[in-house]
């Protein structure tokens, strides 16, 4: 374990499982369709190459980066910082997120993704932080639901670091001090 973490909330044997297990569920639900995969970077990167590894139906993968946080406070306007390059309209797209907490930026996207015209529109996010919830998004996957934590690892990240950790993991108080546990 990290000596900043205080500890281990979701074990690399615990993920592998639920990433598996997710994938064979959302192959099922697309069992003869194609879907576009929506990473939302940069904390997507990690989960959804293992989800896409575990998807049996026709995949595309694309990218969005957008920006509501200035350091640890937001800013509360999100921006797109990075746009999707292929046209969506008439497809199936599975937009896949590291983290909901607050939703805001989530519900922003699907604002966004929709005026593009899919033929359907639905989340996938590793973990969701309900108790931070702040705007209404329907999650249709969710890896693992978690407390009002501050969490790390496997993609998610405190300044830029801690994204390359294997699990999930709760930084020590006084790393975070002052810092908002709702991202």
């Amino acid at each position: 374990m990290h000596r900043d973490l205080e500890e281990i909330l979701i074990s690399t044997p615990r993920l592998n499982a639920g990433i598996k297990k997710l994938g064979r569920r959302i192959s099922s639900d697309y069992a003869g369709r194609s879907v576009t995969l929506v990473g939302v970077l940069k904390g997507c990167v990690l989960f959804m190459a293992d989800l896409v590894r575990h998807i049996s139906v026709e995949t595309r993968l694309d990218f969005m980066m957008l920006s509501s946080y200035c350091g640890t406070q937001s800013t509360g306007v999100v921006r797109t910082v990075l746009d999707l390059k292929e046209n969506i309209e008439g497809r199936d797209v599975l937009v896949v997120e590291d983290i909901v907490d607050s939703g805001l930026t989530m519900s922003y996207m699907l604002r966004n993704l929709k005026t593009r015209r899919p033929k359907s529109l639905e989340i996938c996010t590793l973990l969701d932080k309900p108790s931070c919830r702040k705007a209404n998004v329907s999650i249709k996957y969710t890896g693992f639901t978690i407390p009002n934590k501050f969490v790390v690892g496997y993609g998610l990240d405190y300044n830029e670091i801690y994204r390359n950790l294997p699990y999930i993991g709760v930084l020590k108080k006084e790393v975070i001090e002052g810092t908002k546990l709702c991202r």
